[in-house]
């Protein structure tokens, strides 16, 4: 199948042939036709799926056709929410991109910055809105924001939200849109709250799940460093020197970790930024910007801006720290190896993580091959449990797992936009 087979419109069928889609994803196959025909959708699939140009192209195209010209001031036919600033900023990028020679206008809202560019494009008039509840909120209450005539709604990344706390603006803002609408509603996950949020949004969706039974990347080499928690800086330095790493990003829980590791590795003249929420909007996007641009060999990040982050030839995800949950492992790891390239996925495992090692190899259905051959390593690594059912994990490299990347939370999140 091609996206000629499904329908579209010429101005985003030559969009496409620029961004060099020829097939589409399974989400996209499955979402463009339904959503054209005005169904709800409840959706299950991981970024990295092609899950924006899933809602992103027929959005443009339902919206397009249905535009009057003479109709004066544009007025807000479609809004996505999305968790995070750098989502958000993403999902803009890929309408700008599809949507260029429709004529269609979208306007990107978010926490962080000024308002005041943002409400200049509002005022002018647009057709697409793409924001973070709370800012959206901040804006609604000062009346720049009208839903009234809204036709589209989209919720993306909807588990990351309600762990994020927006759950209370998101129904204040449901409230204020029209009952008769179309509901487009995503999510890595499907968690009960989620489910329960979806029932009360959705009307007949078609239902939709890009969830294989195994979701370790099929392409993504995994390697387990066990390690004493005072080495993990260390280790970290070394590997990233003698594996003669192109790009990195390295997970922390926290942002005060993240700036600490991320002084470390300058200190070894290695070139390296962190994003988290404390840092402005303006420096988060000079980072990721640097990064992508191979300005910067490593990234740091809290799990809060990994949802955002999208970056094409990422050769390494580091996790740093082993995450709470086991699903947040699955998407961090998922940051490198996509579109079908390869990546590789190393984590650092101190004694006091390895009981969630063994959540992660459980949700795998896996064991992690362990990695002896470094200058840290435990002297009682033997003693380590941690394998799938039970089993310690086999020592084996460069194996790989099966399956897709699924997503996942973080208990770590904070509300902020």
């Amino acid at each position: 199948m091609t996206f000629e087979n499904l329908n579209i419109i010429q101005p985003i069928l030559e969009a496409l042939k620029r961004e060099n889609y020829v097939e589409p994803t399974p989400i996209q196959a499955q979402s463009i036709p339904a959503i054209m025909q005005g169904r709800d959708i409840f959706g299950c699939a991981q970024t990295g799926t092609g899950k924006t140009a899933a809602f992103a192209i027929p959005i443009l195209q339902n919206i397009k056709q249905a535009q009057n010209p003479g109709q004066g001031k544009r007025s807000i036919s479609a809004l996505i929410l999305a968790p995070t600033r750098e989502l958000a900023i993403q999902i803009s990028e890929k309408f700008s991109a599809y949507g260029k020679s429709t004529g269609l206008r979208h306007a990107v809202i978010y926490g962080g910055v000024s308002q005041f560019h943002q409400v200049k494009k509002l005022k002018a008039g647009v057709d697409i809105v793409i924001a973070t509840p709370g800012r959206l909120m901040d804006l609604m209450n000062q009346g720049y924001v009208d839903l009234r005539r809204l036709k589209i709604l989209t919720l993306d990344e909807a588990d990351r939200m309600l762990d994020m706390g927006f759950i209370n603006d998101i129904k204040k803002i449901i409230a204020k849109v029209p009952a008769k609408r179309q509901t487009l509603f995503f999510s890595a996950t499907m968690p009960a709250a989620i489910k329960k949020l979806s029932e009360t949004i959705l009307t007949d969706p078609v239902r939709i799940s890009i969830s294989p039974v195994n979701p370790s990347a099929e392409n993504i080499t995994q390697e387990l460093y066990y390690v004493e928690k005072g080495n993990k800086k260390n280790l970290l330095i070394h590997v990233l020197e003698k594996k003669s790493i192109s790009s990195a990003l390295i997970f922390t829980r926290t942002k005060r970790g993240a700036d600490k590791i991320t002084r470390q590795i300058k200190m070894s003249g290695i070139r390296a930024e962190a994003i988290h929420g404390n840092k402005s909007q303006n420096y988060r996007q000079k980072a990721l910007a640097n990064f992508k641009a191979k300005k910067t060999t490593v990234l740091v990040a809290t799990d809060i801006a990994s949802r955002g982050i999208d970056i094409d030839e990422l050769s390494h995800v580091i996790n740093y720290e082993i995450p709470n949950e086991a699903e947040t492992y699955v998407h961090r790891i998922g940051r490198t190896g996509r579109a079908g390239a390869s990546g590789i996925a190393l984590s650092f495992c101190a004694r006091e993580e390895q009981g969630l090692v063994r959540d992660i190899n459980r949700l795998i259905n896996s064991s992690i091959p362990i990695v002896t051959d470094h200058p840290f390593r435990m002297t009682d690594l033997q003693t380590f449990g941690g394998g799938g059912n039970g089993r310690r994990p086999r020592n084996r490299f460069n194996s790989r797992g099966g399956g897709q990347a699924r997503g996942g939370r973080n208990n770590h999140s904070r509300r902020r936009r």
